[in-house]
């Protein structure tokens, strides 16, 4: 059996990129030397750089400590390296008396273990402080950008896939995190290094000191050009192990399907496939990484071989000293260091301020109006009864696909009105409306005869509950997911609504009853028994306006008719809109409308839809009546 083309697994399986729909989850990692991060570039780094600064900015006394502490280092590695400079002359002067030279000796190693101690604890506070700030600042940048999502409208979260949505807390948040932590303190420290060991050099030797600054290009050319081979690589090696890993994920969980159709074959030779694109990437990415190390310090040897050279010389002919030789030739060899550093760490701000932009780009959308349209009034009541009523209603989730058209009806409260109809009709896009998910293009939606965009939407989805078709568990006990429908509910209460949607028995048989651990959504219960959760969570809702969204989809029809009883008395005194396509369940309402391409084909209730013998006949019976 033949598997589908590189290219097409590739298109279809790899989410390494932040911004494709699939999303990066953060599969293995993500970084390589001389290629860190995705090599993505800030579109707008002034602005972003002033952003990311106002999390740090509250601690304007930990960052000069920090400031200080990291001059502090600098400054004492490059006095200790230069007290070598007596060490050597000292040694080296036969005309003074041995006991002299070790006793001068023994002073100045004492000296420059004094200094490297205080550089040592320099780094140390400059690291735990550093560390400090950036912990604080990415705990309050999560805090903002979560709670920024809970004020998202619904169309944010279905206009994005999860991976990308988690792509923010996890490849984006991960890597203003890794510059906040050592980026940035490397790179300041870089310069001063760099600075600090210029004005050494200089001030030991000019002559030397111009000879290695003519190596620099060298260095930088070196350096900058590796690091995009080394870049390009990396992000082709991760482009193929989000592939690898985007592969491995689907199909291990549809392994069930996998083996209904004999499809192993295929998935293997598919896997091999793309395991093999990820070997021949790897190989380049991990080679350019590797030779970055070795070729700039190679580098900078020459350097140092040239610079030992001439000093050798000015040392015979020019009268300069052994020690001054000796210092020159290692703060020679440690200056290409930081240079090489900073060349490589500049694709990792790079990175992370494209992050940081993706971030501030969900924190910049729009949040959900509390109150909507230019003219909107808090009428929000103290009580809501549940009198809705929809007039000429149209709506589209795009502006050029109206999804809704002229929908107009009525619901008195303790009515149940059902929606019927083909799959795409615009049943569960009424529901959505009604929730103020999303706003309506023309037409009203009223509550007790106020619009519900003069409603706060808070106090709205407070008096409408939902039992959904896909249901969702929240990892916690059962006792917590059904309270999850009103959260100052006494243990009594919670019992109650499980009783009433008829699921207190299957509880009672789980291994801790009530105080069941659920994780994974609930995995390790039956399909039906996660509705019944759900249809008790509602039960426990004190809501007046209640959505039933295919809400015995999941169980069988034993199990159905053993819940009609719960279900009419969650239903009572509440206007119960029913969302069906198992038209048993819709016998008993007050109305049904019959949806078929956004518009209203038929309404009435069951008896007289049947006698129409139209749409709603055809639904109900299988058959279709000829003219």
């Amino acid at each position: 059996m033949a598997g589908r083309s590189l290219e097409n697994l590739q298109q279809r399986y790899s989410h390494s990129a932040p911004d494709k729909k699939r999303g990066g989850m953060g599969f293995g990692p993500r970084r390589g030397p001389g290629g860190r991060g995705d090599g993505a570039k800030p579109k707008d780094a002034k602005n972003t750089i002033g952003r990311l600064l106002k999390y740090i900015g509250g601690y304007h006394l930990h960052l000069i400590l920090v400031l200080l502490c990291m001059a502090c280092s600098t400054v004492t590695s490059l006095v200790g390296a230069y007290m070598l400079r007596p060490v050597i002359n000292t040694a080296a002067d036969a005309s003074i008396p041995a006991a002299e030279r070790i006793a001068n000796l023994g002073g100045i190693v004492l000296t420059m273990a004094g200094l490297y101690a205080l550089g040592i604890l320099s780094h140390y506070m400059q690291a735990k402080l550093m560390m400090i700030v950036s912990q604080n600042s990415i705990e309050k940048l999560r805090n903002d950008l979560f709670d920024k999502m809970q004020g998202l409208p619904v169309r944010f979260f279905d206009s994005r896939s999860t991976g990308e949505v988690m792509s923010r807390y996890t490849n984006d948040v991960d890597n203003i995190q890794m510059m906040l932590n050592s980026t940035m303190t490397s790179l300041i420290s870089g310069v001063c290094t760099i600075i600090g060991t210029l004005f050494f050099m200089f001030f030991t030797n000019v002559w030397l000191s111009l000879l290695v600054i003519v190596f620099v290009p060298l260095f930088l050319k070196l350096g900058t050009s590796i690091s995009k081979r080394s870049r390009k690589y990396y992000t082709a090696q991760q482009a193929a192990l989000g592939a690898v890993n985007g592969y491995i994920e689907e199909s291990i969980t549809g392994q069930k399907i996998v083996k209904v159709f004999n499809h192993e074959e295929v998935c293997v030779d598919e896997f091999k496939t793309l395991n093999g694109d990820m070997r021949s990437k790897q190989l380049k990415a991990q080679f350019f990484g590797g030779i970055m190390g070795p070729i700039v310090g190679n580098t900078s040897q020459i350097s140092y071989a040239f610079t030992a050279g001439i000093g050798g010389l000015l040392c015979i002919h020019a009268g300069f000293d052994a020690g001054g030789l000796g210092i020159f030739v290692n703060y020679a060899r440690q200056f290409a260091r930081p240079i090489n550093n900073l060349t490589m760490e500049a694709s990792t701000v790079f990175s992370a301020l494209a992050g940081a932009e993706r971030v501030f780009a969900v924190m910049d959308h729009p949040a959900e109006l509390q109150l909507a349209g230019e003219d909107a009034a808090d009428q929000t009541p103290e009580t809501i009864k549940g009198h809705v009523i929809l007039d000429d209603v149209t709506f589209g989730y795009v502006p050029d696909k109206t999804v809704l058209h002229n929908i107009s009806l009525y619901a008195k409260p303790g009515q149940k009105i059902a929606f019927v109809g083909s799959t795409g009709a615009g049943k569960t896009t009424i529901t959505n409306l009604l929730n103020r998910f999303y706003e309506i293009e023309s037409g009203t939606i009223t509550v007790d005869g106020i619009d519900i965009r003069n409603i706060r939407k808070d106090v709205l989805r407070q008096n409408v509950t939902m039992v959904l078709q896909d249901t969702h568990l929240f990892t916690g006990t059962v006792r917590e997911n059904i309270r999850y429908g009103r959260l100052d509910a006494t243990d009594e209460e919670v019992v109650q609504a499980a009783k009433t949607a008829s699921a207190h028995s299957f509880i009672m048989r789980l291994e801790n009853g009530y105080d069941t651990i659920l994780q994974g959504d609930g995995a390790n219960l039956s399909q039906g028994q996660r509705q019944l959760l759900n249809i008790a969570r509602a039960a426990l809702s004190k809501a007046p306006i209640l959505v039933l969204d295919e809400a015995t989809s999941s169980v069988d029809t034993r199990t159905e008719r053993h819940i009609e009883k719960g279900m009419d008395r969650l239903m009572a005194d509440r206007t119960t809109f029913i969302i069906a396509h198992r038209l048993s369940t819709v016998r008993n309402c007050n109305a049904i409308m019959v949806l078929e391409q956004g518009r209203i084909v038929e309404r009435g209730d069951h008896d007289q839809l049947l006698a129409m013998k139209g749409r709603y006949y055809e639904l109900y019976t299988g058959v279709k009546e000829l003219d």
